[in-house]
């Protein structure tokens, strides 16, 4: 199972912040509410993340509508994989995360992200970066 990371939630509460921003007198946004103790708890205990099957359902429902927010696929339709590579040159997933990616569940596709995102080595954040 993967997990959501402190980083996915933070930017799905400032996601919620700005399509339903505090007024002063109001109570915070539903999904805010559901979020920011999941959030605190994570940060107090200097957790980098939380499992997917242990997020509230309030906090899982607020954090997948952020989820859908996102780009599916890191993919820029240059697929290597194709020609063999076990690591697109295009995207930078893997063989095998390229071909089971419909059967990942939104915490393990983030954690791919994360992952090529850290690596920074795909074309798609260089030569294609435009085509992202």
């Amino acid at each position: 199972m993967a997990q959501i990371t402190l980083a996915d939630l933070e930017a799905a509460i400032n996601y919620w912040r700005k399509l339903q921003p505090a007024t002063l007198g109001q109570p915070l946004a539903a999904p805010l509410q559901a979020l920011a103790p999941t959030y605190a708890l994570l940060a107090l205990a200097r957790a980098s993340g939380i499992e997917e099957s242990d997020l509230p359902a309030a906090s899982q429902q607020a954090w997948l509508a952020w989820y859908t927010s996102t780009p599916d696929t890191p993919c820029i339709a240059i697929c290597s994989t194709s020609q063999g590579d076990e690591h697109c040159k295009g995207c930078g997933r893997s063989f095998t995360e390229v071909q089971h990616w419909l059967a990942f569940s939104p915490a393990e596709k983030r954690a791919v992200w994360h992952r090529i995102l850290a690596q920074g080595s795909a074309w798609r954040f260089n030569r294609y970066a435009e085509r992202a």
